[in-house]
């Protein structure tokens, strides 16, 4: 993803889940993919998707069990 893409995704979720401890990071050998981490922790992946023309953004988190504890 271009740096103004991570950016933008990185305000939007900040904003979103109201929390400044988000951070949107590229994945330098995967152009459509960045990840995510709260604080220093990693929480999931977003994928930029091009269907049909339009352009949207899927964020991906896995919840282990042991989390939930």
């Amino acid at each position: 993803m271009k740096p103004d893409e991570i950016r933008k995704l990185d305000a939007y979720l900040k904003r979103t889940f109201s929390s400044a401890d988000i951070k949107v990071k590229p994945l330098p050998k995967q152009a459509e993919t960045a990840e995510v981490y709260v604080a220093d922790e990693f929480v999931g992946t977003l994928t930029k998707d091009t269907d049909e023309g339009e352009l949207s953004y899927h964020l991906t988190m896995t919840i282990l069990d042991i989390d939930l504890e």
